[in-house]
């Protein structure tokens, strides 16, 4: 379908699970798709030149790698606007962003006592929303519901 998906995630190699997660039950794709990593460096700020790498992968899949220093706010929206401005034709109005919600069961076999799972979970369930963090505009966010034990 015409359009750009973003699809975030932590790891900055392999295929990220909302993906795997959207296509298995929605079995459509954008026509562009980029894989979006921020990585946090050790220093205060990052050089706006060495911010951000584009990786063409095959079939309109690219991998985007962007940095920030521990003192900078991760901002994907203008990133991504960044990438439609340099890569697409696509308008950056044009872009879905597919973010995972994990819920986190902790009834798994993880070797914590079951008092630190119950606190992990509280913790996790008020923290800062993603779409929040990463300064991506909330109605352009569609969240993928999946049910993680640990």
């Amino acid at each position: 379908m015409p359009g750009i998906a973003v699809f975030l995630t932590a790891h900055t190699a392999g295929t990220p699970e909302v993906l795997v997660h959207h296509l298995r039950h929605n079995k459509v794709l954008h026509r562009h798709i980029l894989f979006v990593s921020v990585v946090p460096q050790d220093i205060p700020e990052v050089p706006d030149d060495k911010r951000i790498h584009v990786e063409p992968l095959t079939h309109e899949f690219y991998r985007v790698v962007a940095h920030y220093g521990f003192m900078e706010t991760p901002d994907v929206e203008q990133l991504v606007e960044r990438c439609c401005r340099d890569q697409f034709t696509e308008e950056a109005a044009d872009v879905t962003y597919y973010l995972g919600r994990p819920t986190l069961l902790p009834t798994g076999p993880a070797g914590m006592m079951k008092w630190r799972k119950h606190l992990y979970v509280f913790l996790a369930r008020n923290s800062r929303p993603a779409h929040q963090f990463f300064n991506i505009p909330p109605t352009r966010v569609v969240e993928l519901g999946m049910q993680v034990e640990f």
